[in-house]
């Protein structure tokens, strides 16, 4: 992500490029080894967690709707960082230095950036996907169409590709060894660095907040109103509840990394110098820890991604069903075909 590699300011340019050369010198070892167990950890419970979701959307025809296209989408995100930049940077912490030449620091800064701005966009793809679900019940199905569905992926993926690749156009990738990976090194203005933070953070964030203070306002105003039958509200909440939750998560995760990066945009001499390296380095590795959790949301809220999870994994003694249609099984409160009917007062059920 561009703001990165804003903790340093254009008087500390030369400082910040001597720091980040191959051979610099990080963190003490216990520090070292505490940072490659969080890392380890993350890129375990990543892979594993998100291929989970993926096959269980795959091998469940009743998983497959247009709001679980945007799952599957956040999911690769976050997987694609535990396949190349994570193990990278594990690397530069057993090596205590980058030492995997300049094109690997360039690729991995890259996908990096790709995956946390893919992330956001997705995660606002599905706010407003949930939105229209509950709010606008009557055109969903017109807004949702396949054909549609794929035009928004493709034009989330798409403006996710154009958010990065200015950062190729101002700055350059340069290894920082107080989090052993390969950031933005940025050289230039504070207003670009606002600019990031808003473009990529806080304007999404804000559209995400409006799409679910509207869900959470039609729920509490239809409450008392819809006769629903027995479990289904409570079911209904707890999907809904389920990415709400992933927003709140990836919201608390990266607030921090961006809001440093846009103090630090408002007053480059006296904030960067001050900046304390245990602050801006547990920012990063809450960042990092993101990727592995919407996984395991899905699995503690979700009965249905639950019980696929379930189901995956015992396949596993039989390879030969892990890829079987899995929708024969009981899947509560799912359609093959979302279609809300009735009023926008009515209370829909807002699946994953």
């Amino acid at each position: 992500m561009a703001l990165e590699g804003n903790a340093s300011c254009a008087d500390c340019v030369s400082q910040s490029a001597r720091n980040s050369s191959p051979g610099a010198q990080a963190a003490s070892g216990p520090v070292t080894g505490t940072l490659a167990g969080i890392l380890i950890f993350t890129i375990v419970v990543d892979i594993v967690g998100n291929l989970l979701v993926i096959l269980s959307v795959c091998r469940n025809k009743k998983l497959r709707n247009a709001g679980n296209i945007f799952v599957v989408s956040l999911s690769v995100a976050d997987l694609v960082v535990a396949l190349y930049p994570y193990p990278l940077a594990l690397l530069a912490i057993f090596h205590n230095g980058w030492t995997m030449g300049n094109l690997h620091c360039q690729l991995s800064g890259f996908v990096m950036g790709l995956s946390v701005i893919g992330s956001v966009f997705n995660i606002t793809a599905i706010a407003i996907n949930r939105y229209c679900y509950i709010c606008h019940s009557l055109r969903y199905d017109r807004l949702y169409t396949r054909r549609n569905t794929c035009i928004y992926l493709t034009l989330t993926w798409l403006l996710t590709a154009v958010a990065t690749l200015p950062n190729f156009l101002v700055g350059s990738l340069t290894y920082d060894p107080r989090v052993f990976s390969c950031t933005f090194a940025q050289t230039v203005s504070s207003s670009y660095t606002v600019c990031v933070v808003v473009v990529h953070f806080m304007f999404p964030l804000g559209v995400v907040s409006y799409c679910y203070l509207r869900i959470w306002t039609l729920v509490i105003r239809v409450k008392g109103r819809v006769r629903a039958r027995p479990g289904a509200r409570a079911a209904d909440l707890r999907n809904f509840l389920t990415m709400f939750v992933v927003f709140v998560l990836f919201a608390v995760c990266w607030a921090p990394l961006n809001f440093i990066g846009l103090a630090v945009a408002m007053d480059p001499a006296r904030v960067a110098p001050n900046v304390p390296e245990w602050l801006f380095v547990t920012s990063y590795f809450m960042a990092y820890f993101n990727s592995c959790l919407n996984a395991v949301v899905y699995g503690l809220l979700n009965q249905n991604f639950r019980r696929e999870y379930k189901q995956i994994l015992l396949a596993l003694c039989t390879p030969r069903t892990l890829f079987s249609d899995s929708s024969k099984y009981n899947t509560d409160a799912y359609k093959s075909k979302q279609s809300p009917a009735g009023t926008n007062n009515n209370l829909v059920e807002a699946h994953l």
